[in-house]
């Protein structure tokens, strides 16, 4: 690559963070005119595009898992700050927002994210190859901590309604990060060959082929986690700028308030979805799954301790267990999902089930 290409491309990855994150300042808090969130959406698009580059940078420095577990992370914890400042400063009831948002990032991820990144590869290479056993544990964590969190107040007595009591909640928030670090120490330390990259013949591809000549040096992955960091907060901050007028939108659609919920999650997302169908496109299809199942849990892993802190000062109920359709529509992710790893080698077939899982899901929002 040229010096003025590099040039080029430095620049742009620099300034549309920097650029966005302050149009997130000079707009947070305010009603900005139309044309104005206009400019919004386009800040927003380019900070997701940015995101990207910064997280493939850091990923191609650190090496994998670990590059898929910087973005899958600091996407999340910029989330539950969302969610939290939502919940503390919103006018409305917000009994169910940290359960409609995680629930709505965890369908995009296991089914959305997952399902397009296979049949994006399998079209590609015939077949979408991965390693089973570590695909099969992260989505057998994911399934764990969905069904203790989100599943069980539906069941449970001492509280009335889908709400844990203090103590269960206490209980849920302790097992999910428990649960979440044993399998980032899985991951990352004992069994970390699980969640690399693999060939048709079971072994790890070259890891260059991304299109990185040499690995950065540190002080350009420390920039490039830096203004990571700044993209992922423009692109949270700046799609809640947009919810208003998202929310005129799908009044004017006639769709549910719930809606909302989920294109905001989509946006929030865009960036581990593109990264996760650019690998798939590159046959390393581990690194998809490493994203959209760390996405998942880390969605639930982090978000009900958080919330569960929260609930000390935040006043009103807080409702966690789903409702029948969404619990059948979980089940049935869970189901496919394990059919889908277990061969370790996935057809195109795979990967349309999981989005007509995700289309079943976002339709019946609009039509519950």
């Amino acid at each position: 690559m040229s010096g003025e290409a590099t040039h080029g491309r430095w620049a742009w990855t620099v300034v549309l963070p920097v650029t966005a994150l302050a149009a997130l300042v000079a707009t947070w808090g305010r009603k900005p005119a139309d044309v104005v969130l206009a400019l919004v959406a386009v800040l927003l698009i380019g900070a997701v595009l940015a995101a990207v580059h910064h997280a493939e940078v850091v990923a191609h420095r650190v090496g994998e898992p670990y590059g898929s577990l910087v973005l899958a992370v600091a996407v999340t914890v910029i989330e539950v700050a969302l969610i939290v400042t939502l919940m503390v400063t919103a006018d409305q009831d917000t009994a169910g927002l940290a359960r409609d948002t995680v629930f709505a990032a965890v369908m995009i991820s296991v089914n959305g994210i997952v399902g397009l990144s296979i049949v994006v590869s399998a079209l590609r290479h015939h077949l979408a190859v991965f390693n089973p056993e570590g695909a099969g544990s992260a989505l057998a964590t994911v399934m764990t901590l969905a069904t203790l969190t989100l599943v069980l107040p539906v069941f449970t007595t001492t509280q009335p309604g889908p709400e844990f009591s203090g103590g269960q909640l206490v209980f849920a928030a302790i097992a999910s990060l428990a649960i979440y670090a044993l399998f980032v120490f899985t991951q990352t330390v004992q069994h970390r060959d699980f969640f690399l990259p693999v060939e048709d013949g079971g072994t790890a591809p070259d890891l260059d082929r991304d299109g990185h000549a040499d690995p950065p040096t540190s002080r350009a992955a420390l920039v490039s986690l830096g203004l990571l960091v700044v993209a992922l907060v423009s692109v949270v901050g700046l799609a809640k700028v947009e919810s208003p007028s998202i929310e005129r939108a799908v009044a004017g659609l006639g769709f549910p308030h719930a809606f909302v919920g989920v294109v905001i999650a989509l946006l929030v997302l865009l960036p581990e979805s593109i990264s996760a169908v650019r690998a798939a496109a590159r046959r390393r299809m581990q690194i998809s799954l490493n994203l959209a199942y760390g996405s998942a849990m880390a969605s639930i892993g982090l978000t009900i301790p958080t919330i569960a802190v929260a609930s000390i000062w935040l006043d009103g109920p807080l409702e966690l267990g789903l409702g029948n359709t969404e619990m059948v529509l979980l089940f049935l992710s869970g189901l496919v999902g394990v059919l889908t790893v277990v061969p370790g080698r996935a057809k195109p077939l795979a990967g349309g089930l999981h989005l007509a899982i995700l289309a079943a899901y976002v339709f019946l929002t609009i039509s519950p």
